[in-house]
């Protein structure tokens, strides 16, 4: 029985429009700096499936998240096939993100009720995504298509959620330009983790690119 509805799932994504995309082997290092994002004020976390062991890991992500940070979505990311999508869904996946589009995982979370986030790069691919029950849908990789094609499509697809992942970087600079090109939501993998061992400045961090994103979206 999933914890949200699709549509509350959506709805928290678009709230707290930024995602961080993080994937580590450890489990304790995962929880530490889960918590520090939960603690900045976030409450979507795109946990990859991206590492041999990536299924335990998850699976122990998600007790920690239902007991220490209430309201926060613990999502699935970089899955390409079925098997993966259910298992992951079974554990408690409040979300499945694709780097591609693949009917296959789109039937399975249609199937659970559970949001698809699946990744393009053409018009046509977002259609498509649109036309196949995409929540959200993903534009990745952001650093090779840039913010010139979301506001190109931004005309023929006005509504569509987007979210854009790879190229966005923590900075007010690099939000701005994104938002004011036409996305709905951001993800952030590498770039908003390379100073984390100070996890009470790294919240800091994170509330105040909350703050900023509130700010261009008014």
């Amino acid at each position: 029985m999933p914890r949200y509805s699709a549509a509350a799932i959506q709805q928290i994504v678009l709230d707290t429009p930024i995602v961080p995309v993080f994937f580590h082997a450890d489990v304790a290092y995962t929880q530490r700096i889960l918590q520090a994002c939960y603690e900045g004020g976030l409450r979507v976390f795109e946990f990859t499936n991206r590492g041999a062991n990536a299924f335990e890991v998850f699976s122990a992500l998600m007790p920690f998240v239902q007991e220490n940070c209430p309201g926060m979505l613990l999502g699935i990311g970089t899955i390409y096939t079925a098997e993966d999508a259910e298992r992951f869904i079974q554990a408690g996946a409040d979300f499945v993100v694709q780097p591609c589009l693949t009917t296959e995982v789109a039937d399975v979370c249609r199937t659970h009720g559970t949001p698809w986030l699946p990744g393009t790069m053409t018009v046509g691919e977002v259609y498509q995504a649109t036309k196949l029950g995409a929540a959200i849908v993903k534009i990745f990789p952001g650093n090779v298509v840039g913010p010139g094609f979301i506001k190109s499509l931004r005309g023929p697809m006005p509504t569509v959620p987007l979210m854009v992942t790879g190229g966005v970087e923590p900075t007010e600079d690099s939000l701005r330009e994104w938002f004011a090109a036409g996305v709905n939501v951001v993800g952030m993998g590498s770039q908003l983790f390379k100073n984390v061992d100070d996890t009470q400045a790294f919240s800091q961090q994170i509330a105040h690119l909350l703050e900023f994103v509130g700010t261009l979206k008014k």
